[in-house]
């Protein structure tokens, strides 16, 4: 790292450095996001295609979840060796794998091949996931939120991206449908890697002379941790959940793939469109009411699934379930950012993403199969329960913080 990187930094210094950050990871966060939702848009309708049962329908996107929750701890690991950059540029390289897989795959006919893809992309997904952490690491308390809220918005051109790549790609190489939609990933994969390298961070030697910090139990303890990480799992898993599903339900249900390839489109638009005013948001009304703004939306749009089965109904649903995941997922990623101090702070993110996608990816491996026997309406019910537990404990931790700001 430069000498600029290496000296101390006051507020001002600090979030400069954090804005700057935040453009360059948005614009990462933007190429990552379209190689994740090239998968997401394709990987239900060729599993049906490769699988040999249809209920490994939707396995190919459990598989990426299972990548990322395998790749949670060694980026944390490798940004504690090498730096963000270098990891990061890691993970662009897996990126560019997990596409040359993807195409070999489709090349081939091969299921087994191409879950391979699948998690490699997984592992990428892991990494480009910590960028909302990078740009807050040398932003004031007042700039974490905002700072976390401007990357994620670099998601909003992987809303066009990534379904563009699939609509304008899918056909190119006939008869093999998505061929080329992988080599394009591979290649918009690449593009980031040369993006990442206008990465800065600040130095590692500040945090390794405060000491190791507190133990990662300690520090999972601490009531606003739990709750959210819990937070975390409950809208990062059910957005999952749904997203994971509607395309293959949208096909089942007589639609065209260019309609769910849209649908798609429209919900990773309202996860990250949010992004410019969500950060601003949690600095006004705090995260905890931001949360709870966020689940109520994932609960709307389990009612608006249950309400029917038309393009517009899918499409409603998909859009709610954007702006739920948006809000809870800042909200929940903001209150994890306020339990650590910066020398804890990389152990801390990689623990909390391990556990987010630990979680979903126990949760993941029951889609396919609850879509297959039970259909669009369970995938749907599924998620009200889950929204009332972390609800209440949202709840409960807004009363017991209440008297701390009276």
């Amino acid at each position: 790292m430069s000498a600029v990187a290496e000296a101390p930094f006051d507020a001002a210094a600090g979030n400069r450095l954090a804005k700057r950050n935040a453009l360059v990871l948005a614009v990462g966060q933007a190429l990552a996001g379209g190689n994740a939702t090239v998968v997401t848009a394709t990987g239900g309708i060729l599993g049906a295609m490769l699988a040999p049962d249809k209920s490994l329908a939707t396995l190919p996107v459990s598989i990426m979840i299972v990548g990322t929750w395998f790749g949670t701890l060694p980026v944390g690991f490798l940004v504690r060796r090498f730096g963000r950059r270098t990891a990061y540029q890691i993970g662009a390289v897996v990126g560019c794998i997990a596409g040359l897989i993807g195409y070999a795959a489709v090349i081939e006919g091969s299921f087994a091949i191409y879950l391979a893809a699948t998690f490699c992309a997984g592992l990428y997904h892991a990494s480009h996931l910590s960028y909302r952490f990078a740009a807050a690491d040398t932003a004031s308390s007042d700039f974490k939120g905002k700072a976390v809220s401007w990357v994620l918005a670099g998601g909003l051109l992987a809303a066009f991206l990534g379904p563009q790549l699939v609509i304008l790609t899918k056909d190119l190489m006939p008869p093999y449908l998505f061929a080329a939609s992988y080599l394009a990933q591979a290649a918009v994969a690449l593009c980031a890697l040369l993006v990442l390298a206008l990465v800065r961070a600040p130095g590692q030697a500040a945090p390794r002379a405060a000491g190791p910090g507190r133990s990662l139990g300690e520090i999972a303890r601490q009531p606003r941790f739990v709750v959210a990480v819990t937070c975390g799992v409950a809208s990062y898993a059910l957005m999952n959940l749904m997203m994971t599903s509607a395309p293959l339900a949208m096909v089942d249900c007589g639609h065209s793939v260019g309609d769910a390839t849209l649908g798609i489109q429209w919900h990773v638009l309202a996860m990250y469109a949010p992004s410019f005013v969500t950060g601003a948001l949690v600095a006004r009304f705090g995260a905890i009411p931001i949360v709870a703004a966020g689940l109520a939306l994932l609960a709307a749009s389990a009612a608006v699934g249950f309400a029917g089965i038309t393009v517009a109904h899918f499409w409603t649903a998909l859009v709610l379930l954007g702006v739920g995941w948006n809000f809870a997922f800042v909200g929940a990623t903001t209150m994890v950012i306020e339990c650590y101090r910066p020398e804890e702070r990389t152990k801390v993110q990689a623990f909390n993403d391990f556990l987010i996608f630990g979680t979903m990816a126990v949760g993941s491996f029951a889609s396919g199969a609850m879509l297959a026997h039970f259909g669009w309406y369970l995938v749907n019910l599924v998620m009200l329960p889950v929204v009332a537990v972390a609800g209440a404990m949202l709840a409960w931790l807004a009363a017991r913080e209440r008297p701390r700001f009276a």
